[in-house]
Formats: structure tokens, sequence, C-alpha cells
């Protein structure tokens, strides 16, 4: 790696060698060169023998990898045009073969069928990613579905839940995402073989006007090129508005990530659940005590940039003038590429996060004491209705006693006192004991959120396991510096 020049961190730091591999440049020239195979085979098959023989087939199968990527370059700076400095490069290494090379077709045949490969085997793998951030998260609702712990609406104490159910809701939106990821998937087709401007006439011209080998051929083309469906009409391109959806699909991951991570940044400030540290790590050059939140702060910055790239590609396909224009081809160059890198960098993070997460139930605890006797309260009023008092007079007594303890607890940085006060207070027919006796059990006030998690995992989570067990792989999740 050269110090010299600047280098892309998503690609020196933080993502998976299979997805930067996916979007090489070896892996795009290879794959038109199977395209260009696939064509000539299927017009070899529907009849085109005149022009096309098993021989230059031969040949060019068993140049697919053969690249010399400095001849195509040179060719490229001396005609402007990729994808014919390719062609060139090919017909050095297939002389028997050059002349039938990209037979017919336009460059978006080869460029939009290959973008449209690697992009559905790119999701692939971010969907396996997801997979296994859900697998983690449901073993560890699993294991803390019945830990109460203090809930918080506009960040403000609430009734209490469990750290099980909390994390459920990060579950149930990473379900969400992979209900979208194959509603693309099942979207993505080959562009196949259309010609020109979508019209096909190049190739009805070949054929002698038979439409119905056309058909065929774009067909037989999909087919080799591992689709079941071409789209049934293109202009000179395939629709990018599967851009728009792809950017939106792989976006939302980023937003589920974004909410998680956050979260668990503010819990590791109440010291109550924080991600894995390891034990050599620094969390300050100068605050050698600190534990910062560093893994969960770059998933938040990583999917930041992810959530913002949609916009792009709306505009890019907006701005698709008639049969096409050439303004999508920089910003697609930069923009396809990095959605895929991000999103692997933030479920890189997620599965990381999430295999080793630690919970401190004493911490928990701390805090819901600190807050319970105000929850408790609807509590001691049916308590004292059950004794004879008033609820309305009852009512009041607490609202007196409860803003005192809180204004307390505000200015002056003392303990919730709130039962002591009650206790000490005549017209309440409790004693301290006993109102510390209705708080000791805490799942009282968690209401169904044991048995909710158990549901979902049961009803829900570890169906969808088990029915993608075998595509699931072990993400590697180990990070750079």
């Amino acid at each position: 790696m050269s110090r010299e020049i600047y280098q892309e961190p998503l690609v020196s730091r933080y993502t998976s060698l299979e997805v930067q591999q996916l979007f090489s440049e070896k892996t795009k020239f290879t794959t038109w060169r199977k395209c260009w195979l696939a064509l000539a085979e299927a017009q070899y098959e529907l009849g085109l023998t005149d022009i096309v023989s098993e021989e230059m087939l031969i040949e060019m199968r068993a140049n697919i990898s053969n690249i010399d990527f400095e001849v195509a370059s040179q060719k490229e700076k001396e005609i402007r045009h990729d994808v014919m400095a390719h062609v060139y490069e090919f017909g050095l290494k297939c002389p028997k073969s050059a002349g039938i090379i990209h037979l017919g077709a336009t460059s978006q045949f080869v460029v939009c069928n290959t973008d449209l490969i690697i992009q559905r085997s790119a999701m692939q793998f971010i969907r396996s990613s997801v997979l296994q951030v859900i697998k983690n998260l449901s073993e560890f609702c699993l294991e803390y579905k019945a830990l109460p712990t203090l809930g918080f609406t506009h960040y403000q104490p609430a009734q209490p839940t469990t750290v099980g159910k909390r994390n459920t809701l990060y579950l149930q939106d990473l379900i969400m995402d992979l209900e979208y990821i194959d509603m693309y998937l099942e979207q993505i087709k080959a562009r196949g073989a259309k010609g020109t401007v979508g019209t096909q006439a190049t190739f009805l011209e070949l054929f002698k006007g038979d439409h119905e080998k056309v058909r065929q051929l774009d067909s037989l083309v999909a087919k080799k090129l591992g689709f079941t469906e071409t789209f049934a009409v293109t202009g000179q391109t395939y629709t990018r508005k599967l851009d728009m959806k792809l950017a939106e699909t792989l976006a939302g991951v980023a937003a589920t990530s974004h909410k998680f991570a956050v979260d668990l940044r503010l819990l590791s400030n109440l010291k109550v659940q924080e991600e894995p540290f390891e034990k050599k790590q620094t969390g300050s050059s100068a605050m050698a005590y600190k534990r910062n939140p560093m893994r969960s702060e770059r998933l938040t910055g990583l999917a930041r940039k992810l959530m913002t790239l949609p916009q792009n590609f709306a505009l890019t396909y907006s701005n698709q003038w008639f049969e096409r224009t050439l303004d999508d081809s920089a910003i697609r160059r930069m923009d396809i590429p990095q959605c895929f890198l991000l999103a692997d960098a933030i479920l890189k993070l997620f599965v990381n996060i999430t295999s080793d997460m630690v919970v401190f139930p004493a911490q928990i605890e701390k805090h819901l004491m600190a807050e319970l006797p105000f929850m408790a309260t609807e509590k001691v009023l049916m308590e004292a209705v059950k004794k004879g008092e008033s609820r309305q007079e009852m009512h009041e007594v607490v609202k007196e006693h409860s803003l005192a303890a809180g204004k307390v607890v505000k200015e002056q940085g003392k303990e919730n006192d709130l039962f002591v006060r009650l206790a000490g207070d005549e017209r309440v027919p409790f004693s301290l004991q006993a109102l510390e006796t209705m708080v000791s059990d805490y799942s009282q006030f968690t209401g169904r959120a044991k048995e909710q998690t158990e549901e979902f995992l049961q009803e829900i989570v570890h169906p969808l396991l088990e029915k993608n067990s075998s595509q699931m792989k072990n993400i590697d999740s180990s990070l750079a510096v």
C-alpha cells in the first residue's frame, strides 16, 4: 500500500476482502468477458453458426481470466472508451474470435449486466451479515429476557422494561431490513441483450427479422449469466430506478444500525450496558480510565454517510433523459461500490459489538431504585384504597411528597427519599419496610416484557434463522484500528 497517495479508508481500514474483491477491476472485466461469451454462445446455439463457430467459443472460454490490464489501459487512453479498449484486448487474446466479440451489442450490454451480477452477489453477502446480527441479538435477548431495566421515553426515566425486550426492537427492525433486501433481490433481473437503445434492432438484423429468435437470445443470455428473468423493456441501460431501491435498502440497514449504536452509546454513559472492550484497548490518550464506545461511534459515523447516499441515486435516475445520458456513469462508479462497502463496514461492526456485549446488573438496579419509588406511587395508591383510604386524598399526599423528593434529588443531588417521606407521614398507612416491599420484585413493573421477548423469539426470529441457516456465513468481524 502506497503511503504517498490517498487511500480509501473503506478499503484500507473497514471492509471485508470479499466485498472489496467483488468491486475490483479484475471481477468487473472478467465478468465483461463472461457476458461476451454468453452472447456468442447464445448466438451460436440459436443458429448463427455461419458467423460464430465452436472454435471461437473454445478460444473465448480459455481466456476469460487472461487479461492484460496494461494493454487495455493504454488502449483506453488512446480511444477514450473503456469497453472498446477491452474488446480490443480480448481480441488480442482470441484472434479467431476477435471479429465476433460484442457482436450486435452496445457497451451497456456488458456494463449493465455486469453491474447487476455484482450487485446481486454483494447484496447476498450483506444479507448474510444481517442474518448474523439477528442471530447475535436473538441470543442476547434470550439471555436477558427477564432482567428488568429502566425504560426511557424522551430519554427521561419511564416504566421499566427488560434488557432483552429492549433489544427485540432492534431485532424487529433488522428483520424488516431483511425483508426489504429480499424484495430488492426479487426485483433484480438481467438487462439481457437489448441492443443500442433497447429496441434489439441489431439483433433482429442478425437473425434476419426472426423476432422469436431475438426473444430467445435475450432469455438465453440472461440464463447463462445466472438470471431467470430479464427486464421486459429497457432504454440503453436497465432502469436506474433499481439503483434507487438498492441505495434505499442499504440506507435502511444503516438507519437500524445507527439507532442501535446511539442507544448503546447512551447506555454506556449510564454504565449499564457496553460494547466489548479488549484487554489491551486504550479508551483515551489522556484519560486512562475511560472506556469510550469507539466501535459504536464508528458505526454511527459510517451509517450517517450511507444514509445520505440515496439522494444521489434519486437525482441520477430522474436525470436519465429519454433512453439514457452519460451523467450516471461517474457517480455510479463511486456510489454503488461505496454503498456496499459502507453497509459491509457497518455490519462488520454490528456483528462484532453484538458478539460480546457487556451488561452491568448492579448499575441497572441502582438506576431502577432511583426511580422506582416514583413509578410505584400508583401501586401505593391502590394498596391504600384497599386499606380504606380515599384515593383522591391519598393522591394529594403522594403528589406533595413526590414533588418534594424530586426537588431534593435534582437540586441537592441526594438520593430519592420518597418512601422515607411517605412512611413518616401519619396520613399514609404504610411503614418504610412495607413500602420497600412493594418494589422489591422489579419484574412486577415490566408487564409482559419477558413474555413478549419469548414469543417474538419463538414465533418469528428462531423460525427465520432456521429457514436461513444454510445461507448464513461465519462473518469475519475482526476490526482494524
